[in-house]
């Protein structure tokens, strides 16, 4: 029995201990003026995530997802969500935690941060801002393309 439970407590292990919104925030600097307009507005998108580690085995993963929409020089409205997750991993080898950290938590993480933007937009008396699904894995070899540049760069 206790062999069983020595084979189970070395068992990989990957677990969402909490999913929240960690920061909010929405400016809307020409209201209410700017509700009055006509014309389209253009929206850009900024992603970025960063993660740290809380104690052995438990990680804190941060989305955070910045929208802001702009009529010509005007800021109509910016919207910036950092959506976090806590997660437990425990068991895995090194070389694979930087990918479930990288890749996997933020694909759990995204859909809520979505949802958050979504919602504020609307609750501000805005359309809702409809984000496309992100390819977290893509930006991770992305990132570890850049990464290996620079550290190519600075050895010569």
């Amino acid at each position: 029995m206790a062999e069983e439970q020595a084979a189970q407590d070395q068992q990989p292990a990957f677990g969402i201990e909490k999913v929240y919104v960690k920061d909010l925030s929405l400016e809307i600097p020409h209201a209410p003026q700017i509700f009055i307009q006509r014309e389209a507005p253009q929206v850009s998108i900024e992603l970025s995530n960063a993660t740290a580690k809380l104690e052995d085995g438990i990680y804190e993963v941060v989305v955070t997802v910045t929208v802001t929409s702009k009529l010509g020089d005007k800021t109509v409205f910016l919207v910036e969500v950092a959506q976090a997750g806590i997660f437990q991993i425990r068991n895995v080898p090194e070389e694979n935690i930087e990918i479930i950290l990288g890749v996997t938590c933020p694909n759990i993480i995204f859909p809520y941060a979505r949802e958050t933007i979504s919602d504020i937009v609307t609750r501000a008396g805005f359309p809702p801002v409809l984000l496309n699904p992100v390819n977290f894995e893509a930006l991770y070899a992305q990132q570890k393309e850049e990464q290996a540049k620079a550290n190519g760069a600075t050895t010569h």
